[in-house]
């Protein structure tokens, strides 16, 4: 019992990790678009921001979401040190409770 368990976590992990990669490709065209096009709609990167958040436990992700986060600090300072302390809070284990 205890192996099909393992089993079954062995792939979960394994789908996660293709969801994320999945998820890295298309927000990688949104953001560059965002960039690209010198974009200054909060709602629509903070949307996106929302988004990327969630898989930032990729490093991949990760990377994107700095990117985005770098670029939104010229537009919201404040809103952009939020973003920061989000990823903390949710993501960095140095940040995280014992």
């Amino acid at each position: 019992m205890a192996h099909k368990q393992n089993q079954e976590i062995i792939q979960l992990g394994k789908n996660l990790q293709t969801l994320a990669r999945k998820a890295v490709t298309e927000y990688k065209q949104v953001m560059d678009e965002i960039i690209d096009s010198d974009c200054r709609d909060k709602r629509r990167i903070e949307c996106v921001l929302d988004g990327m958040l969630d898989f930032c436990f990729d490093k991949n992700m990760l990377g994107l979401y700095k990117k985005l986060c770098r670029y939104y600090y010229f537009i919201d300072p404040n809103a952009t040190a939020e973003y920061v302390l989000a990823y903390r809070d949710m993501w960095d284990p140095k940040t995280q409770i014992k």
